[in-house]
C-alpha cells in the first residue's frame, strides 16, 4: 500500500450474503458488526465477502479519517485496521480511536506486514487488542476476531451485570433507606405515642388521686396515705393524728353568691391550709367543704390542738373575692391514733364525729374524739332513720292548742303543733326532732304534710275558727311555698282567710327581699301572717316596718315572768302598744294562770294561749274541748 496509489477517500457498506454463520463461535442470534479499514479496495472486498459469509455485518472504510467518522456515528463490535495507509496511518487512527473508545469498548485488531514488527509493538502500546499479518490467514483472522468480540461481549455482559447489580444495590439501598426512614418515623411516632400515653396515664393517675378544683389530694389518696401511716404505727409506734374540718357558713355563701364565688373561696381556703402544714403533713379535700389533715411525727395531742387553733384563726379571716367580702369559719375534729385499735375507716370516722361535736358546741372551735361521741352519733342516725320511716308511714300527728280572744271571750284559732309517738321510745319532744328535721332538710316535707293535714282537719271545725301553722325558714329557701299553700287550700276546700302562717324573724334574716315577696304573695291570697316569738331577736321592731303582719306573738319567756319582773312587764306593754299602733293583733303565749291573763288583758293584749285554757290535744278531741271551753263561757268565733 503506497500513498501515491491511494484512491479518493470513500466509505462503502457491503450487504450481508446469506450463508453459514461462524461469527462469534457460530452464535447466529447476534450479528457482529465489523469495520474494515484499508486503503486498498480489493483487500477490503476479499475480507468483507468472507466475513459476511460467516454471518458478520461489515462496513468498509478506505481511510483512517473515514473510519473515525463512522465510529463517531455508528456502533461496531470490532475494527480491522490496516497499519500502512496514506493520510493518517493505522497507528495514528488507533491513537484517535483510543482517545474515545477503550480496548474493551471497541476492540481493534491491527493488520500489518510481517516486517512491521515495530508498528505492532507501537500499536499494542497504544491499546490494540491483537494483530494479524499479511497475507491474511482468514482462519486466524476469524478466530482472533471472534475471540475479541466474545471477550468484548463477555466484558459488556459483566459490565451489564455489574450495572444491574449496581442498580440492584442502589435500589436495595434506596429501599433500605426508605424502610429505615419509615422505621425511624414509626419509632418516633411510637415514642410520641408512648410519651402521650404515659402523660395521659400520669394525668389520669393524678386526677384519680387529686381534687380538680384545689389541687389537693382527694379522699382516695388520703385514705391510702392514712392506711400506710397506720401500718407504720403498728410496726413502730409514733404519734399520729387526723384533723377533720368543715367550713362554717360556706353553704350560705354558695347559695347567695353562686358556685363560682364558692369555688374560689374553697381554693383560697385550700391555699391557706397548705401553708400551715409541715413537710411531713398530708392534706386532702374530701368533698364539698370538708378537708382532712394527716399529722405525723409530732407530739400529740398538743401539736394537733395548736394546728386546729391556727386553722380556726386563719380560715376565719375575711376574704375578698370578686368584690365580695366573704367570711367563713371552721369546725375541727381531732382523732389521735391508738396502736392496734384503729383502721382507716374508724380513724376517719372518729375525726368526723369529733368535728360534728365541734359544730354541735357552737361551731368555730375544735373537739377531740371521745368514744361517747360515737354513741351519740349512732343515736342521732337512728333518730334520722326513724323520722324518715315515720313520715313515710304516717307516724306524725298534729295536736292543737286554742287561742282565746280575751276581749270577746271567743276561741279564734287553734295552733297546729307537731307530735311524734315513737313505737319504742314513746313521745319524742318537738324540741328534739324538729331541729334534726331542719338539719336533715326533712322539715320541708314535714311542713308540707303539716299544712295539708291542718287544713283538712280545720274543715271539721266551726267556720269562725282559724288554724295556725308554723313555717320553717327552709320552706322559704327550698320549698315552693306559695304553690304548696295553694294546693293545700284547694285540695281541702279551706278558705284562705281561715289559715294563719307563723314565721320567726330568721325568715327575714337571709334573702329578706325574696322572702318578703313570698309573704306578700301569701297575704294576697287572703292568708294571715303572724310573727312568732316576737321580742326575742335583735331587730324585731324593724321587721314590723318591712312587712304588715296580721299578728305578733309575745314569746312565753316574757309572759312567764310577767308578774314578778318589771322588765318583762314593760316589754309586754311595749309590744301590745306596738300592736295597737300598727293595727296588729297581739297574742301572748304560755299563759298558765288567771292572774297572767288578767294582767295581759289590762296591758292591751288581744289573744292569749296556754295551759290556762288547754294543753295541745289531738284533732279528735277538738269538739270535746270546744264544749269544755263553752262551759267556761268561751265560744267559737262567729
Amino acid at each position: 500500500m503506497s500513498a501515491s496509489n491511494a484512491p479518493t477517500s470513500r466509505v462503502t457498506m457491503l450487504r450481508h450474503e446469506v450463508g453459514q454463520s461462524e461469527a462469534v463461535d457460530g452464535n447466529a442470534g447476534i450479528r457482529p458488526r465489523l469495520l474494515i479499514v484499508d486503503d486498498i479496495g480489493d483487500n477490503r472486498s476479499v475480507l468483507t465477502r468472507r466475513f459476511q459469509r460467516r454471518g458478520f455485518e461489515v462496513v468498509e472504510a478506505e481511510s483512517g479519517l473515514a473510519a473515525i467518522e463512522l465510529i463517531n456515528k455508528e456502533p461496531f463490535d470490532l475494527v480491522l485496521l490496516d497499519v500502512m495507509m496514506p493520510g493518517i496511518d493505522g497507528i495514528e487512527t488507533l491513537r484517535r480511536i483510543r482517545s474515545q473508545k477503550s480496548p474493551s469498548a471497541l476492540p481493534v485488531i491491527m493488520v500489518t506486514a510481517k516486517s512491521e514488527s515495530d508498528n505492532i509493538v507501537d500499536a499494542l502500546d497504544l491499546g490494540a487488542n491483537d494483530y494479524v499479518t499479511k497475507p491474511v490467514d482468514f482462519a486466524v483472522a476469524l478466530a482472533r476476531v471472534n475471540t475479541q468480540i466474545s471477550r468484548k461481549r463477555a466484558e459488556q455482559h459483566v459490565l451489564a451485570m455489574n450495572d444491574e447489580l449496581r442498580r440492584a444495590n442502589e435500589d436495595l439501598e434506596r429501599r433500605v433507606e426508605e424502610r429505615t426512614k419509615r422505621l425511624i418515623d414509626a419509632n418516633q411516632r411510637l415514642k410520641v405515642e408512648i410519651a402521650d400515653r404515659e402523660e395521659s396515664q400520669a394525668r389520669s393517675q393524678y386526677l384519680a388521686y387529686h381534687d380538680s378544683l384545689t389541687g389537693l389530694g382527694n379522699r382516695l389518696l388520703f385514705k391510702e396515705q392514712l392506711e400506710e401511716a397506720l401500718n407504720d404505727v403498728a410496726v413502730m409506734p409514733h404519734p399520729l393524728s387526723v384533723l377533720f374540718l368543715d367550713l362554717d357558713g360556706f353553704k350560705a355563701i354558695n347559695d347567695t353568691l353562686g358556685h363560682s364565688i364558692g369555688d374560689q373561696l374553697l381554693k383560697s381556703v385550700a391555699t391557706k391550709l397548705r401553708d400551715l402544714l409541715r413537710q411531713t403533713d398530708r392534706i386532702a379535700r374530701l368533698g364539698g367543704d370538708e378537708f382532712a389533715i394527716l399529722q405525723m411525727s409530732a407530739s400529740q395531742p398538743s401539736s394537733s390542738i395548736a394546728l386546729a387553733e391556727k386553722i380556726i384563726e386563719v380560715v376565719g379571716l375575711p376574704c375578698s373575692i370578686d368584690g365580695h367580702e366573704v367570711t367563713v369559719g371552721a369546725s375541727v375534729g381531732i382523732a389521735i391514733a391508738r396502736a392496734g385499735e384503729m383502721n382507716t375507716e374508724n380513724f376517719l370516722k372518729s375525726a368526723d364525729l369529733a368535728m360534728y361535736g365541734a359544730k354541735s358546741d357552737g361551731r368555730g372551735t375544735y373537739r377531740m374524739f371521745d368514744p361517747e361521741m360515737d354513741m351519740a352519733v349512732q343515736a342521732r342516725r337512728a333518730l334520722e332513720r326513724d323520722m324518715r320511716t315515720a313520715l313515710a308511714q304516717d307516724g306524725f300527728r298534729l295536736f292543737y292548742q286554742p287561742l282565746i280572744n280575751v276581749q270577746t271571750k271567743q276561741v279564734t284559732a287553734f295552733e297546729a303543733l307537731m307530735r311524734w309517738q315513737h313505737p319504742e321510745r314513746g313521745v319524742v319532744p318537738p324540741s328534739e326532732f324538729i331541729p334534726v328535721a331542719e338539719e336533715m332538710g326533712l322539715i320541708v316535707q314535714l311542713g308540707e304534710w303539716a299544712l295539708r293535714q291542718a287544713c283538712a282537719e280545720a274543715m271539721q271545725w266551726p267556720d269562725g275558727i282559724c288554724v295556725s301553722v308554723n313555717l320553717s325558714p327552709l320552706q322559704f329557701a327550698k320549698g315552693n311555698l306559695v304553690s304548696t299553700v295553694l294546693h293545700a287550700l284547694a285540695s281541702t276546700g279551706l278558705p284562705a282567710t281561715r289559715l294563719e302562717l307563723e314565721i320567726t324573724e330568721s325568715v327575714l334574716l337571709e334573702k329578706s327581699e325574696r322572702n318578703i315577696a313570698i309573704l306578700n304573695q301569701l297575704r294576697d291570697l287572703g292568708v294571715r301572717i303572724s310573727m312568732d316569738d316576737f321580742g326575742t331577736g335583735y331587730s324585731s321592731i324593724g321587721y314590723l316596718r318591712s312587712f304588715p303582719f296580721d299578728k305578733i306573738k309575745i314569746d312565753q319567756s316574757f309572759v312567764r315572768d310577767l308578774l314578778v319582773d318589771e322588765g318583762s312587764l314593760a316589754i309586754v306593754r311595749a309590744i301590745a302598744g306596738l300592736g295597737v299602733s300598727f293595727g296588729m293583733t297581739t297574742t301572748a303565749e304560755g299563759v298558765e294562770t288567771e292572774e297572767q291573763m288578767q294582767c295581759l288583758n289590762r296591758e292591751g293584749c288581744i289573744e292569749v294561749q296556754g295551759y290556762l285554757y288547754s294543753r295541745p290535744v289531738p284533732a279528735g278531741e277538738i269538739v270535746r274541748l270546744l264544749d269544755s271551753l263553752a262551759g267556761r263561757g268561751l265560744y267559737p268565733s262567729a
